[in-house]
C-alpha cells in the first residue's frame, strides 16, 4: 500500500513539473517581449527571475527522475547525487542571468526610454497569478525534498517580486518617474542573488559531504554513546546521498557479545529519530580494559 501511495505521489509530482514548466515558459516569453516593447527593465528582470526558476524547476524534475533510477555496478549509490550537481548548475545559471540584467539596467539608466507603465502593471499582475499557481502545485511535495522545497519557495518569492513590479507600475503611472523601473530591476537582482547564495551554500555543503542540515551529529553521537551495550563510538560519518537521503557509518565498541538484533534496532532508531535511511554499523567486541572503564 505504501508503495502505491508513493507511486501516485510521483505521478502527481511529474504532472506538477510539466504544468509548472509549460505555463511559466509561455509567461516568460510574454513578459520578456512586453519588457522590450514597453522599455521596462523591471519586467525583463522579472522575466529573468522567472526564467531562473523555470530552469530550477526543469533541473529539479530531472533530478527527481534520476534519483529514482536504480543503482548500477558503476554508480552503486544510484544517481541521487545528481540532485546536488544540478543545484550547483542552477546557481551558476542564475548568476549569468543577473550579469545580463545588471548590464542592461545600467545601459537604460544612461539612455532612458519612455516606459509604458500600463503594460508593466498588467503583465506583472499576470505574473503574480502564474507564480502563485505554480507554488500551489508544489505545496504537497515540499515536505519531502530539498529540490521541491526550493522550487516552492522560488515561486512564492516570484509572486512577491511580481507584486513589487505591479506597485512600481502604479507609481510610474501616477508620477511619471521613470527611474523607479531601474530601481525595481536592481531590487529584483538582490532577491535573485539572495536566493542563489543560499542554494549555492547548500549545494556546496552537500557536494563536500557535509552533515545534512536536518541531522544533528552531536545528538546522534549522544544517542549511540548512551546505548547500554556500547563502550565507545568512533569513525562516525554522516553525509547526504542526494537532496533527501542521509547515510551514516560508525564503529561501535561493545562490552558484551551482541547479535544482529542489536544492529537492526539501532538502524530502526536512527531511521525514526534522525531520518537516517542508510546506516552501516560495525561492531567491535571490546577488550577487558575498555569495559573495565565503563563498569
Amino acid at each position: 500500500m505504501a508503495h502505491n501511495h508513493s507511486h501516485n505521489y510521483n505521478i502527481n509530482l511529474g504532472n506538477a513539473f510539466k504544468t509548472g514548466i509549460t505555463i511559466n515558459i509561455i509567461f516568460i516569453v510574454v513578459e520578456a517581449l512586453f519588457g522590450f516593447l514597453s522599455n521596462s527593465m523591471a519586467l525583463i528582470a522579472d522575466a529573468g527571475h522567472n526564467l531562473s526558476d523555470v530552469l530550477a524547476l526543469g533541473f529539479s524534475w530531472i533530478a527527481v527522475i534520476l534519483s529514482q533510477r536504480k543503482p548500477t555496478l558503476k554508480f552503486t549509490y544510484g544517481f541521487r547525487r545528481s540532485t546536488i550537481l544540478i543545484a550547483l548548475l542552477n546557481t551558476i545559471l542564475l548568476l549569468a542571468a543577473v550579469g545580463f540584467i545588471v548590464y542592461e539596467t545600467i545601459e537604460r539608466l544612461k539612455k532612458p526610454a519612455e516606459i509604458n507603465a500600463n503594460s508593466v502593471m498588467i503583465v506583472a499582475a499576470l505574473g503574480i497569478g502564474v507564480n502563485a499557481f505554480t507554488a500551489w502545485l508544489f505545496m504537497r511535495g515540499k515536505k519531502h525534498d530539498l529540490n521541491i522545497r526550493s522550487a516552492f519557495l522560488h515561486f512564492v518569492s516570484d509572486a512577491l517580486v511580481s507584486l513589487g513590479v505591479v506597485v512600481a507600475g502604479i507609481i510610474m503611472a501616477f508620477t511619471g518617474i521613470q527611474w523607479i523601473d531601474s530601481l525595481v530591476s536592481f531590487a529584483i537582482i538582490v532577491v535573485i542573488l539572495y536566493s542563489s547564495y543560499h542554494l549555492l551554500i547548500d549545494s556546496v555543503n552537500l557536494a563536500l559531504d557535509a552533515v545534512p542540515e536536518n541531522v544533528n551529529i552531536e545528538e546522534v553521537r549522544g544517542f549511540l554513546e548512551e546505548l547500554p551495550e556500547v563502550s565507545g563510538v568512533h569513525d562516525l560519518h554522516i553525509w547526504a546521498l542526494g537532496t533527501t537521503d542521509a547515510a551514516l557509518t560508525v564503529h561501535l565498541t561493545t562490552c558484551e557479545q551482541t547479535d544482529v538484533g542489536f544492529i537492526i534496532s539501532i538502524q530502526n532508531q536512527l531511521h525514526e529519530r534522525f531520518g537516517i535511511e542508510h546506516a552501516t554499523i560495525q561492531v567491535e567486541f571490546g577488550s577487558k580494559e575498555d569495559c573495565g572503564i565503563k563498569n
